[in-house]
Protein backbone atom coordinates (compact mmCIF):
# COMPACT_ATOMS: atom_id res chain seq x y z
CA UNK A 1 0.00 0.00 0.00
CA UNK A 2 1.19 3.42 -0.84
CA UNK A 3 2.04 5.95 1.81
CA UNK A 4 -0.52 8.65 1.39
CA UNK A 5 0.63 12.35 1.45
CA UNK A 6 -1.95 14.97 1.54
CA UNK A 7 -1.10 18.73 1.36
CA UNK A 8 -3.82 21.43 2.38
CA UNK A 9 -3.69 24.58 0.63
CA UNK A 10 -1.52 25.59 -2.28
CA UNK A 11 -0.43 28.69 -1.89
CA UNK A 12 3.41 29.70 -2.12
CA UNK A 13 3.67 27.02 1.11
CA UNK A 14 1.92 24.25 0.49
CA UNK A 15 2.34 24.08 -3.77
CA UNK A 16 6.28 24.24 -2.84
CA UNK A 17 6.29 21.37 0.16
CA UNK A 18 3.97 19.19 -2.61
CA UNK A 19 6.40 20.01 -5.32
CA UNK A 20 9.68 19.15 -3.18
CA UNK A 21 8.10 15.75 -1.99
CA UNK A 22 7.43 14.60 -5.42
CA UNK A 23 11.11 14.76 -6.67
CA UNK A 24 11.73 13.61 -3.24
CA UNK A 25 9.75 10.34 -2.99
CA UNK A 26 9.49 7.56 -5.53
CA UNK A 27 5.86 7.48 -7.06
CA UNK A 28 5.69 3.60 -7.00
CA UNK A 29 5.49 4.32 -3.02
CA UNK A 30 3.83 6.98 -2.21
CA UNK A 31 0.52 9.08 -3.65
CA UNK A 32 0.94 13.07 -2.97
CA UNK A 33 -2.78 14.61 -3.28
CA UNK A 34 -2.79 18.31 -2.88
CA UNK A 35 -6.63 19.51 -1.39
CA UNK A 36 -7.35 23.08 -2.86
CA UNK A 37 -10.12 25.37 -2.61
CA UNK A 38 -9.13 27.51 -5.33
CA UNK A 39 -8.38 25.55 -8.88
CA UNK A 40 -5.74 27.85 -9.58
CA UNK A 41 -2.11 28.28 -7.69
CA UNK A 42 -3.03 32.64 -6.45
CA UNK A 43 -0.30 35.18 -6.50
CA UNK A 44 -0.98 36.27 -2.98
CA UNK A 45 1.94 38.65 -3.50
CA UNK A 46 0.40 40.37 -6.19
CA UNK A 47 -3.32 40.06 -4.98
CA UNK A 48 -2.87 44.46 -4.46
CA UNK A 49 -2.69 44.89 -8.13
CA UNK A 50 -5.42 42.63 -8.74
CA UNK A 51 -6.97 44.98 -6.46
CA UNK A 52 -5.90 48.35 -8.67
CA UNK A 53 -7.72 46.53 -11.77
CA UNK A 54 -4.94 44.08 -12.85
CA UNK A 55 -5.16 41.04 -14.01
CA UNK A 56 -2.83 38.31 -13.35
CA UNK A 57 -2.36 34.61 -15.76
CA UNK A 58 -4.60 32.27 -14.96
CA UNK A 59 -2.41 29.22 -12.94
CA UNK A 60 -4.01 26.03 -12.50
CA UNK A 61 -3.10 23.45 -10.19
CA UNK A 62 -3.85 20.54 -12.53
CA UNK A 63 -0.85 22.05 -14.92
CA UNK A 64 1.01 23.09 -12.26
CA UNK A 65 1.56 19.23 -10.92
CA UNK A 66 0.89 17.64 -14.69
CA UNK A 67 3.63 15.23 -15.39
CA UNK A 68 4.15 14.43 -11.76
CA UNK A 69 2.99 11.99 -9.30
CA UNK A 70 0.86 15.00 -7.47
CA UNK A 71 -3.27 15.11 -7.73
CA UNK A 72 -5.39 17.69 -7.55
CA UNK A 73 -8.57 18.04 -5.28
CA UNK A 74 -10.72 21.06 -5.06
CA UNK A 75 -12.29 21.57 -2.17
CA UNK A 76 -13.14 23.44 1.08
CA UNK A 77 -11.75 21.81 4.15
CA UNK A 78 -14.25 21.82 7.15
CA UNK A 79 -12.35 19.95 9.68
CA UNK A 80 -9.08 17.67 10.18
CA UNK A 81 -9.62 13.88 12.27
CA UNK A 82 -6.58 13.79 13.79
CA UNK A 83 -7.82 10.33 15.41
CA UNK A 84 -9.29 9.15 11.85
CA UNK A 85 -6.32 10.59 9.87
CA UNK A 86 -8.44 11.96 7.79
CA UNK A 87 -9.55 15.70 6.01
CA UNK A 88 -12.95 16.36 5.90
CA UNK A 89 -14.23 18.34 2.67
CA UNK A 90 -17.26 19.25 2.23
CA UNK A 91 -18.80 16.61 0.10
CA UNK A 92 -15.97 13.77 1.19
CA UNK A 93 -12.92 12.61 3.17
CA UNK A 94 -9.75 11.95 1.96
CA UNK A 95 -7.31 9.62 4.57
CA UNK A 96 -3.98 10.33 5.16
CA UNK A 97 -1.25 8.36 6.84
CA UNK A 98 1.19 11.97 6.48
CA UNK A 99 -0.54 15.51 6.83
CA UNK A 100 0.95 18.61 5.40
CA UNK A 101 -1.00 21.55 6.97
CA UNK A 102 -0.52 24.66 5.08
CA UNK A 103 -3.68 26.49 4.82
CA UNK A 104 -2.41 30.10 5.54
CA UNK A 105 -3.96 32.93 6.83
CA UNK A 106 -7.22 35.16 6.21
CA UNK A 107 -7.37 39.04 6.85
CA UNK A 108 -7.65 40.05 10.65
CA UNK A 109 -10.41 42.32 10.29
CA UNK A 110 -14.02 42.01 9.01
CA UNK A 111 -14.09 44.33 5.42
CA UNK A 112 -12.15 45.41 2.31
CA UNK A 113 -8.83 43.45 2.18
CA UNK A 114 -6.50 41.43 -0.16
CA UNK A 115 -5.72 38.83 1.76
CA UNK A 116 -7.74 36.33 -0.71
CA UNK A 117 -8.29 36.64 -4.72
CA UNK A 118 -12.50 36.62 -3.99
CA UNK A 119 -11.48 39.39 -1.70
CA UNK A 120 -9.14 41.37 -3.59
CA UNK A 121 -11.88 41.26 -6.53
CA UNK A 122 -14.36 42.31 -4.45
CA UNK A 123 -12.46 45.93 -3.77
CA UNK A 124 -11.42 46.31 -7.01
CA UNK A 125 -15.25 46.07 -8.33
CA UNK A 126 -16.08 48.50 -5.35
CA UNK A 127 -13.49 50.87 -6.39
CA UNK A 128 -14.62 51.09 -10.39
CA UNK A 129 -17.88 52.53 -8.94
CA UNK A 130 -15.97 55.73 -7.59
CA UNK A 131 -16.07 59.01 -8.99
CA UNK A 132 -12.97 61.11 -9.39
CA UNK A 133 -12.07 63.10 -5.73
CA UNK A 134 -13.56 59.81 -3.72
CA UNK A 135 -11.28 58.93 -1.08
CA UNK A 136 -9.99 55.32 -0.33
CA UNK A 137 -8.42 55.11 3.04
CA UNK A 138 -5.91 51.84 3.83
CA UNK A 139 -5.93 51.03 7.11
CA UNK A 140 -2.41 50.01 8.34
CA UNK A 141 1.06 51.09 8.20
CA UNK A 142 3.03 48.09 6.89
CA UNK A 143 4.48 46.18 3.90
CA UNK A 144 0.39 45.31 2.66
CA UNK A 145 -0.89 48.54 2.85
CA UNK A 146 2.02 50.57 1.52
CA UNK A 147 2.07 48.43 -1.67
CA UNK A 148 -1.97 48.55 -1.86
CA UNK A 149 -1.86 52.42 -1.51
CA UNK A 150 1.26 52.79 -3.61
CA UNK A 151 -0.79 50.59 -6.48
CA UNK A 152 -4.01 52.24 -5.97
CA UNK A 153 -2.60 55.72 -5.97
CA UNK A 154 -0.81 54.87 -9.09
CA UNK A 155 -3.44 53.39 -10.92
CA UNK A 156 -5.98 55.33 -10.17
CA UNK A 157 -4.94 59.26 -9.87
CA UNK A 158 -8.41 60.23 -10.05
CA UNK A 159 -8.91 58.75 -6.51
CA UNK A 160 -7.74 60.70 -3.17
CA UNK A 161 -5.57 57.23 -1.89
CA UNK A 162 -4.71 57.55 2.01
CA UNK A 163 -2.74 55.10 4.68
CA UNK A 164 -2.82 55.47 8.14
CA UNK A 165 -0.99 53.25 11.01
CA UNK A 166 -1.48 53.25 14.49
CA UNK A 167 2.45 53.37 14.58
CA UNK A 168 3.19 55.58 11.62
CA UNK A 169 3.98 54.07 8.16
CA UNK A 170 7.17 51.81 7.69
CA UNK A 171 8.59 53.03 10.83
CA UNK A 172 10.86 49.83 11.33
CA UNK A 173 12.34 51.11 7.97
CA UNK A 174 16.01 52.48 7.99
CA UNK A 175 16.01 56.26 7.93
CA UNK A 176 16.77 56.10 4.23
CA UNK A 177 14.41 53.39 3.35
CA UNK A 178 11.93 55.70 5.26
CA UNK A 179 12.84 59.17 3.33
CA UNK A 180 12.45 57.69 0.00
CA UNK A 181 9.19 55.82 1.12
CA UNK A 182 7.93 58.97 1.74
CA UNK A 183 9.13 60.50 -1.19
CA UNK A 184 7.13 58.35 -2.97
CA UNK A 185 3.66 58.93 -1.26
CA UNK A 186 4.45 62.50 -1.79
CA UNK A 187 4.71 62.51 -5.17
CA UNK A 188 1.63 60.04 -5.60
CA UNK A 189 -0.52 62.24 -3.39
CA UNK A 190 -0.66 59.64 -0.80
CA UNK A 191 -2.21 61.18 2.20
CA UNK A 192 -0.59 59.59 5.54
CA UNK A 193 -2.97 60.04 7.88
CA UNK A 194 -6.98 59.06 8.74
CA UNK A 195 -9.33 61.36 6.95
CA UNK A 196 -12.89 61.76 7.56
CA UNK A 197 -15.41 59.77 5.72
CA UNK A 198 -13.72 57.86 3.22
CA UNK A 199 -15.78 56.47 0.58
CA UNK A 200 -14.15 53.14 1.08
CA UNK A 201 -11.96 51.69 4.04
CA UNK A 202 -9.76 48.68 3.18
CA UNK A 203 -7.91 46.74 6.17
CA UNK A 204 -4.25 45.84 6.17
CA UNK A 205 -3.53 45.48 9.75
CA UNK A 206 -2.23 41.99 9.84
CA UNK A 207 -3.40 38.60 9.32
CA UNK A 208 -4.82 35.73 11.35
CA UNK A 209 -4.37 31.82 11.09
CA UNK A 210 -7.18 29.63 9.99
CA UNK A 211 -9.31 28.28 13.07
CA UNK A 212 -9.16 24.55 11.94
CA UNK A 213 -6.27 24.02 13.42
CA UNK A 214 -7.24 24.53 16.88
CA UNK A 215 -10.46 23.37 16.43
CA UNK A 216 -8.65 19.89 15.15
CA UNK A 217 -6.83 19.45 18.18
CA UNK A 218 -3.32 20.04 17.47
CA UNK A 219 -1.50 22.19 19.94
CA UNK A 220 -1.47 25.96 18.65
CA UNK A 221 -0.07 28.71 20.01
CA UNK A 222 -2.35 32.10 21.31
CA UNK A 223 -2.28 33.45 17.16
CA UNK A 224 -4.15 29.90 16.41
CA UNK A 225 -0.83 28.81 14.53
CA UNK A 226 0.69 25.39 14.97
CA UNK A 227 3.08 24.92 16.71
CA UNK A 228 5.87 22.94 15.54
CA UNK A 229 9.84 21.80 16.06
CA UNK A 230 12.65 22.79 14.04
CA UNK A 231 11.55 20.64 10.96
CA UNK A 232 8.00 21.82 10.92
CA UNK A 233 6.79 18.99 12.67
CA UNK A 234 3.76 18.97 14.91
CA UNK A 235 4.74 19.26 18.53
CA UNK A 236 1.48 17.25 19.54
CA UNK A 237 1.04 14.80 16.02
CA UNK A 238 4.13 13.09 15.15
CA UNK A 239 2.38 12.64 11.56
CA UNK A 240 1.33 15.95 11.09
CA UNK A 241 3.82 18.93 9.71
CA UNK A 242 2.89 22.88 9.00
CA UNK A 243 4.10 24.87 7.02
CA UNK A 244 3.65 28.91 5.63
CA UNK A 245 1.47 31.39 7.68
CA UNK A 246 -0.38 28.52 9.64
CA UNK A 247 3.17 27.24 11.73
CA UNK A 248 4.29 28.76 14.84
CA UNK A 249 8.09 28.37 14.24
CA UNK A 250 11.19 29.34 16.52
CA UNK A 251 12.98 31.54 13.93
CA UNK A 252 16.45 33.73 14.64
CA UNK A 253 16.97 34.54 17.79
CA UNK A 254 14.61 32.85 19.51
CA UNK A 255 11.31 35.36 17.85
CA UNK A 256 8.34 33.34 15.76
CA UNK A 257 8.82 33.58 11.69
CA UNK A 258 6.51 36.56 10.64
CA UNK A 259 4.04 35.43 8.49
CA UNK A 260 5.80 36.38 4.48
CA UNK A 261 6.37 34.66 1.27
CA UNK A 262 9.87 34.06 1.81
CA UNK A 263 9.40 32.16 5.21
CA UNK A 264 6.31 30.39 3.67
CA UNK A 265 8.79 28.92 1.15
CA UNK A 266 11.46 28.03 3.02
CA UNK A 267 9.28 26.28 5.31
CA UNK A 268 7.74 24.33 2.83
CA UNK A 269 11.23 22.83 1.70
CA UNK A 270 12.03 21.94 5.19
CA UNK A 271 9.25 20.21 5.88
CA UNK A 272 9.16 18.40 2.68
CA UNK A 273 12.72 17.39 3.33
CA UNK A 274 11.83 16.33 6.52
CA UNK A 275 8.76 13.98 5.34
CA UNK A 276 11.13 12.40 2.76
CA UNK A 277 14.03 11.94 4.73
CA UNK A 278 12.40 9.88 7.80
CA UNK A 279 10.28 8.31 5.34
CA UNK A 280 13.55 7.00 3.55
CA UNK A 281 15.72 6.12 6.79
CA UNK A 282 17.90 9.34 5.56
CA UNK A 283 19.23 11.89 8.31
CA UNK A 284 16.89 15.10 8.31
CA UNK A 285 18.72 18.23 7.09
CA UNK A 286 18.09 21.75 8.39
CA UNK A 287 17.50 24.71 6.17
CA UNK A 288 18.64 28.19 7.38
CA UNK A 289 15.64 29.90 8.25
CA UNK A 290 16.54 33.44 8.59
CA UNK A 291 16.04 36.74 6.94
CA UNK A 292 18.23 38.63 3.87
CA UNK A 293 15.62 41.60 2.61
CA UNK A 294 12.40 43.16 2.52
CA UNK A 295 11.13 43.89 -1.23
CA UNK A 296 8.66 46.53 -1.25
CA UNK A 297 6.67 47.46 -4.63
CA UNK A 298 5.83 50.88 -4.67
CA UNK A 299 3.48 50.82 -7.75
CA UNK A 300 4.76 49.73 -10.87
CA UNK A 301 8.28 51.93 -11.55
CA UNK A 302 9.42 52.22 -7.80
CA UNK A 303 10.39 50.01 -4.52
CA UNK A 304 12.31 49.57 -1.93
CA UNK A 305 14.96 46.51 -1.44
CA UNK A 306 15.49 47.00 2.63
CA UNK A 307 18.37 44.56 3.36
CA UNK A 308 18.16 42.83 7.07
CA UNK A 309 20.08 41.40 9.92
CA UNK A 310 19.32 37.20 10.70
CA UNK A 311 16.56 38.72 12.85
CA UNK A 312 14.67 40.47 10.12
CA UNK A 313 15.86 43.94 11.57
CA UNK A 314 16.71 46.88 8.61
CA UNK A 315 20.61 47.64 8.44
CA UNK A 316 21.56 51.01 6.51
CA UNK A 317 21.72 49.41 3.35
CA UNK A 318 18.91 49.50 1.06
CA UNK A 319 18.02 49.49 -2.91
CA UNK A 320 15.46 52.26 -4.43
CA UNK A 321 13.75 53.15 -7.23
CA UNK A 322 13.14 51.58 -10.70
CA UNK A 323 16.23 48.88 -9.68
CA UNK A 324 14.65 47.93 -6.49
CA UNK A 325 11.36 47.47 -8.65
CA UNK A 326 12.91 44.95 -10.90
CA UNK A 327 14.54 43.63 -8.17
CA UNK A 328 10.69 43.26 -6.33
CA UNK A 329 9.79 41.60 -9.61
CA UNK A 330 12.34 39.02 -10.17
CA UNK A 331 11.55 37.49 -6.57
CA UNK A 332 7.89 37.41 -7.16
CA UNK A 333 8.20 35.70 -10.62
CA UNK A 334 10.70 33.52 -9.22
CA UNK A 335 8.83 32.28 -6.57
CA UNK A 336 6.00 32.27 -8.90
CA UNK A 337 8.31 29.96 -11.57
CA UNK A 338 9.23 27.53 -8.43
CA UNK A 339 5.48 27.09 -8.21
CA UNK A 340 4.57 26.14 -11.82
CA UNK A 341 7.70 24.15 -12.48
CA UNK A 342 7.75 21.34 -9.33
CA UNK A 343 9.75 19.08 -11.35
CA UNK A 344 11.98 21.26 -12.81
CA UNK A 345 13.62 23.05 -9.92
CA UNK A 346 15.97 21.68 -8.55
CA UNK A 347 15.30 18.18 -9.79
CA UNK A 348 16.66 15.40 -7.15
CA UNK A 349 17.12 11.46 -6.97
CA UNK A 350 13.11 9.74 -6.02
CA UNK A 351 14.15 7.53 -3.26
CA UNK A 352 12.24 4.57 -1.99
CA UNK A 353 10.09 4.33 1.38
CA UNK A 354 12.03 2.75 4.30
CA UNK A 355 9.36 -0.39 4.38
CA UNK A 356 6.21 -0.26 2.59
CA UNK A 357 3.83 0.91 5.07
CA UNK A 358 5.94 4.72 5.82
CA UNK A 359 7.52 5.46 8.86
CA UNK A 360 6.76 9.01 10.39
CA UNK A 361 4.65 8.49 13.43
CA UNK A 362 6.47 7.18 15.98
CA UNK A 363 9.80 6.87 14.99
CA UNK A 364 11.70 9.73 14.81
CA UNK A 365 15.38 9.66 13.41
Amino acid sequence: MKHRIVVLGAGYAGAHAAGRLARRLHPGDTEITVVNADPDFVERVRLHQVAAGQDLRPRPLTGVFAGSHVSVHPGWVTAVDLDRRSVVLTDREVPYDTLVYALGSAGATPGHHVASRPAALRLRERLRELTAGETVLVKGGGLTAIELSTELAESRPDLHVAISGRNGVGTWLSDRAQEHLHGVLDRLGVEVGAPADPAVTVWATGFSAHPIAAASGLTVAETGQIVVDRTMRSTSHPDVYAAGDATYAEGPGGKPLRMCCGMSVLAAWQAADAIAARLTGRDVPQISMRYNAQCISLGRRDGLLQFTDAEDRATSKVLTGRKAARFKEFVSSGATWGVSHPTVMMPSRRHHLRDAVGAVAGHPR
